[in-house]
This record gives C-alpha cells, structure tokens and sequence, in this order.
C-alpha cells in the first residue's frame, strides 16, 4: 500500500521525518491487519461457535445517532438538481442553517475568496470529507500575517451532478471528526450506481452585467456492476468560471482609490475520478479509488492590500490570466466488513497537492501581490489519512452500540517559497543559524488518535451518547476530547436533544514551524519601524480548542410538518492570530520579530431554527434562520469573522405537474458588523461600516422530459440586488465583498 509514495515525494517525505514515516508505517500496518484478522475470524467461526449469533439490534450506532441531533443538515442530488449551483457546493451549504461564507479572518483582505463558515467559528475549523475521507489541500497556501489563505477552500474538488448527499454537520455532534472540526463538518457522499448506467449533463450561467464572470459545465458519470463481484464508477467534470471585469467596484469604492478592489475571480476545474469495487463475499468490499484534479484561476486583479503604481499596473496586465493552479492527487483504498459480533469500516488515503503561482513580492504594501519578474513557485503538500472504525451491539444492562476506532494524519510539506525569505542580519533567531541563514523548506507532522463512542437506548425515550476521543500531536502532544450527548423522546411528536463536546484543532504547519518567516515592510507591522517586521512561526504553539454546546427542540408529525429551534454556545480559547506584541530578545531598535500566537478567549454563540410546512399536497413552504448573539475575541471585543448578524433562508416549492417542479427562494442577510481595529497590528480602522441588510430572490424551473432527459433553468437574484466591494481589507469596513447580480442558467442532464 506504498508503493503510490515511492519515488520523489518518498525520499522528501524520509528527508522530512524518518520517524513520522515508521509511525504511518505501522498505523497503516494495523489497519490492514485488524480487516485481515476480523475475516479470518469470521472464517474460522465453525463448529460449536456456529451455534452462538446474537440476536438482531436496531439501535442507531453512535455515529447514526449523532447525525440526528440539532446542528446536522443533509442536502439530497435532488436538491442540487432543482438548484444546480453557478461553481461551487458552498453556495447551497450557505443557505443551511448555522452556515455562511466568510474570508478565513475577520481582516476583510482577500474579500471575494469566502469558504464555508459554521457557527461563525471560520473556514479553518470547517473539516472537508470527500465520502468520509480528509481534504487538506488548502493547507498548502501560506497565510498571511493577518490569517487569511489566497485560496477556495476545498469544497469544489466534486461537481455538483456526481454527489449523492452533503451532509453539514455543526456543534459538538462533530468533535467526533477530531482536528479541525470545532465548527463542523461537510461530508460530501458521491453517487454509487447500482446497475449499469450512467449521466451525462451541461450547465451555463449567464450575468445580466458582462462586467460579471460567467459560467460553463459539463460532467458525466458512468458506473455500475462488472460482474458478480466487481463494479465500478467513473466521473468526469470540466467547468470554466470566467473572472469579474477589473472596474467592476469602480463606482463602489472610495473616490481617492485610484485602482478599485478586484471583483471575484474566475477558476477552470478539470476533475477526473475512478473507483473499482470488490465484493468477493456478501459481508466484505474493498473500494480502490484514483482521482486527480486541477483548478486554476483567471485572476481578477486582487492583492493583499491596495496596490499602487507599477504594482497595480503589472495586476491590471494580468488580469484574465491564470496565476496560481492546485493540483491534486488521491489514491485510497477502503475495506467495509459485516462480521457476526459487528462491522467495521477501514480506510487509508495518500493526498498530493502541488501550489503553483506567481511569485509573491512578501514585503509592505505589496504584501501578497505578485513580483515584477513573474517566475512560479510551488509548494508541495504530501497528507497521509488512515483509518479503522468498528462498530459493536452490546446488550450489557442497555442495548448499546460501542464504536471504537483509530485515526492517522501526516502531512509532509516542502515550500521553498518561504524558505526564499532570509530574515533580518541585525537579528538572532533561535532556531535558524545566523551564517549562513539557511531556511529549511521541509515542514512535517503526524495526529495519531483513538476514540470511542456508544450510543445507549437507556428507556425506549431516553438515548445517552457518551464518546471520548484521545490524540498525540507531534508538536503539542496530547489532547483529550469528551463528549455527551442525549436525545429524549418528550412526545411522538416532539423530541429534546442535547450535547456538549470538547473540540480541537492544531496548529498548520506554516504556523508552528519556527523556520517560517514573513516579511512586511510597514503595512502588516503593530509598530512601524525603520527595518520593518518579520512574523515568524511558533513551535510552542497549543491547539485551538472549543468547548462546544447545544440545546435544542423539535416537532415532527406525520402530515409533514416539522420545526426546531437550536441555541448554541462556544466557547473558544486559545485561538491562533499573529501577536500583536514584539518578541523580547529578538526584537531590535530598528526591527520587530512577531510569531503567531494563541489568544486566551473568545466566544461564540446563537441560534439555530426551521420550520417547513405543507401547505398543500403539491406545495410545501420551508424556512431556516440563524442568529448570531454573540463572536467576539474577548481580549479585543472584535468579531472573529465577518458574518451577517442574522440569516433567513426560505422557500416555496410547488410540484405543479408530476414532471415540472417550481421554487422560488430568498435569503435575507442582516447587517454585518466591521471590526473597529485590525487583527494583524491592532490599528484602527479608517471607516468602520458595517455592510447594509440585503435580500436575494432566486427563481427556478425544473422539468422532466422523458425518462432519460431533464432540463432545469431559472434566475438568480430576480431584483438585481447588487452588492460591491468597496475596498481592500478592513479600508472598507465589512463591504470587503462582491454579491453577484442578476443572472440566467439552464442545466440539461441524460440518463442513460
């Protein structure tokens, strides 16, 4: 099984830590064996043992369970089909309650480039499952001093039309998922034909303003059985993005900026995926799994911060090119067992992702920009994800289901990009020799964790869900994560659930490595100084963690009608942000050295309700909403992420022919509020203006054809409710942002 990391990325990932290896080695080791040792078990189960079988149990196992509590949203292919999406999941997983689209800090630089938020707790504690599997491949983009990532996020490694489900999982019903779960969890399930079939379907998206990007797609899957014990799926996607036009925030920004703040920028997907299947018994199946996808971008003028002169010149000649890409690659292996005492699911994952751009200038104002001389550079990212879970029934004083399971990540990065940064001459840092001051661009860690969990059937009422989860880092060491959670059956129709858990999430690796430095020339310093500052990472570093809380009711009948109202409370302590104090000893007259650090507390809590209705038997009303009370650093009073203060998402769906389908939607965004001082150097800011409450109105067709074709067309923001961004950073406030205006699409998908 690693044979696929030989090669190159064998030897860097030997050169990086000889010991992180041996330590996947025998990880990887042992889950193979436990499924090797649990079939020859059953194998061997003959003679008098025949005669012991336990009797059939019904009761959830404590993952089934958990999915059922408040903060767990699922989102059906039917419903990506009646509201196909322009690009990207993260615009449906938006409209869920708890969940927005927020930039990875509260600094409001790199506005445009949102990934899914839930709870308010930010991108970077929202863990991305590809059919129960890591996606890590945003570790490999550098963030900046003021915490932000110049990437998408990876929500969009799957089209839309090759997704079974989505399931968004918010609050302590996700600690279970271990590091960087203390926001939630969105597991995307791809399709798995179960005959022999396939699909084949085209998207375009046309803006009314063509100074907006428009979009083209088109995908196939095929799949189905080879024979008795063999099958297979393959999925294909091409989709093309086009960026916004450079002027198109002209009208909106401050008079005195010259070169206005990019619009949304544009990404080419290529995505290819294939899975064999192997069933030689009933009770066993064994996926083999190989992907590769590229995104590239058609860049829309952004930086860091505002650009002038010949730097915001070189931007403007770029803009529509491509001038970063990710490429990555997966090979993974799955085991799934039925066994007489239970079940059991085994998996183990290499990742490669490789971060090509254009250099970065790293320095001042041009902080994220891209240098004159427009060479690329890469990172290269190596993760490797094992897993073993088994699920036992026990009917020891209560029906139970035990889950006992074990996890491994490693991730090895090589970034001579970084490295490229020499540091300051006036000044002695620890772990670097002073001569010659050669950076290692080599980067590794390794999370080993073992939890378990058993969902109880206390009364036929009453369910209790205990689980504890322990995990070795090799920076910080070890971290224990309880969690409790209960569901109490009140009436048939309405059910009290409640939980409590104890997250983490640890350090990347650009932060806890004491060999990264950045550079800022003024902009990105607390204190400006004649040398400027260099903000370096921090192997001291402890994990972030949340103790996590919801308590919540819901009413469900058998006429359809469904409510619930969720109240959730975080409490977040030792969050990652670049420190806004110099470092005694390495700090000089005419230099300040800053390192990421860990901010003793913050809060976050609100609430959480849906109702759907069906007000006729082919027509059903649904809505959601989320109320922010409280996200707030406590040592600053500023908000830890730029979300409105409240959100309502609703629907009509009107099934008005058995072949045609009707929805009209809206979401109303409450006003977001600005922060009032800056994250990365604690100034303040110029223009704090929270953004304004606005509404957007979809509308949306879908239409059988026949049995093999479906088309489905319809508007996007019906009233043309324009949104801009009105400035770099925090120069704006909150208005750090575009929302697209109107806009046409037609889908047309076959079965075949």
């Amino acid at each position: 099984m690693t044979r696929p990391i030989s090669g190159h990325a064998g030897r860097r990932m030997g050169r990086c830590s000889g010991r992180g290896v041996g330590r996947a080695s025998v990880v990887l080791s042992a889950v193979l064996s436990l499924a090797s040792t649990a079939a020859q078990a059953q194998e061997q189960g003959t003679g008098e043992e025949e005669g012991i079988v336990l009797d059939t149990v019904f009761i959830l196992s404590a993952e089934q369970q958990l999915k059922q509590m408040p903060g767990v949203s699922t989102i059906t292919a039917s419903d990506l089909e009646q509201r196909p999406v322009t690009n990207d999941i993260s615009e449906i997983i938006r409209r869920m309650p708890g969940a927005n689209l927020t930039g990875t800090s509260a600094s409001g630089q790199r506005g445009n480039q949102r990934q899914i938020d839930l709870r308010g707790m930010g991108p970077e504690n929202t863990l991305i499952l590809i059919d129960g599997k890591p996606v890590l491949s945003r570790n490999s983009v550098r963030m900046g001093r003021g915490g932000e990532r110049d990437s998408r996020g990876d929500s969009n490694w799957v089209p839309a039309e090759a997704i079974e489900r989505i399931e968004v999982i918010r609050g302590p019903a996700a600690a279970r998922y271990g590091s960087g779960a203390a926001g939630g969890v969105v597991n995307i399930i791809t399709k798995k034909p179960e005959t022999l079939s396939g699909s084949a379907s085209t998207y375009v998206n046309v803006p009314q303003d063509s100074k907006e990007g428009h979009t083209v797609r088109g995908n196939f899957l095929v799949g189905g059985p080879i024979n008795e014990t063999t099958s297979f799926r393959l999925m294909g996607n091409y989709s093309r993005t086009q960026n916004d036009a450079a002027d198109i925030n002209a009208a909106a920004s401050a008079a005195a900026q010259a070169n206005p703040p990019a619009g949304r920028e544009g990404v080419v997907n290529r995505d290819i995926r294939g899975v064999l299947t192997f069933e030689p018994t009933d009770d066993h199946a064994i996926d083999i799994e190989a992907a590769y996808s590229r995104q590239g971008n058609l860049f829309a003028g952004d930086s860091q911060n505002a650009a002038t002169g010949a730097n915001a010149a070189r931007l403007s000649s770029l803009v529509g090119e491509e001038t970063n890409s990710l490429k990555r690659g997966s090979l993974a292996a799955t085991h799934r067992g039925t066994y007489d005492f239970g079940e059991s699911t085994s998996y183990i994952q290499w990742e490669r992702t490789r971060n090509t751009r254009l250099a970065e200038t790293l320095a001042g104002g041009s902080e994220g920009s891209i240098s004159g001389d427009l060479t690329n550079s890469t990172i290269e990212l190596d993760t490797l994800t094992a897993k073993s879970e088994w699920i036992l029934p026990l009917d020891t004083l209560f029906e139970q289901k035990l889950t006992i399971g074990t996890e491994y990540r490693g991730e090895w990065m090589h970034d001579p990009v970084s490295a490229a940064q020499p540091g300051s001459s006036s000044v002695s840092y620890p772990t670097i020799p002073a001569i010659p001051r050669n950076l290692d661009p080599d980067s590794s860690d390794w999370l080993i964790g073992l939890y378990a969990e058993d969902n109880i059937s206390v009364t036929d009422d009453f369910t209790l869900t205990p689980g504890l989860r322990f995990d070795q880092h090799s920076a910080f060491g070890s971290n224990l994560s309880p969690s409790l959670n209960a569901s109490y059956t009140v009436t048939e129709t309405i059910i009290l659930k409640a939980g409590i858990a104890r997250a983490f999430k640890a350090p990347n690796l650009f932060q806890q490595n004491p060999e990264y430095i950045l550079f800022s020339n003024g902009n990105g310093c607390a204190v400006r100084t004649t040398g400027g500052c260099y903000i370096i990472g921090n192997e001291n570093l402890e994990p972030e963690t949340s103790i996590n809380k919801e308590i919540g009711i819901s009413y469900n009948d058998d006429l359809g009608w469904n409510a619930g109202l969720t109240y959730f409370h975080n409490d977040y302590r030792n969050r990652i942000s670049p420190s806004t104090i110099a470092v005694a000893g390495l700090s000089t007259a005419a230099v300040n050295v800053y390192q990421w650090d860990n901010v003793p507390e913050a809060v976050v809590s609100g609430l959480e309700g849906n109702v759907s209705v069906p007000l006729h038997e082919k027509l059903t009303w649904a809505t959601n909403f989320t109320y922010m009370i409280q996200s707030e650093n406590k040592s600053d009073g500023q908000p830890l992420s730029l979300v409105p203060d409240y959100t309502i998402n609703t629907s009509l769906e009107w099934k008005a022919r058995e072949d045609v389908t009707l929805i009209l939607s809206a979401t109303h965004y409450g006003e977001t509020q600005s922060p009032t001082a800056r994250s990365f150097n604690g100034s303040v800011v110029d223009n704090p203006e929270p953004r304004k409450p606005y509404t957007l109105v979809n509308l949306g067709a879908s239409y059988e054809i026949n049995e093999t074709y479906r088309m489905t067309a319809g508007i996007n923001n019906v009233f043309n409710e324009r949104v801009y961004r009105e400035g770099s950073g925090n120069n704006a406030g909150a208005n750090t942002y575009n929302e697209p205006g109107r806009s046409f699409y037609v889908s047309l998908a076959a079965r075949f």
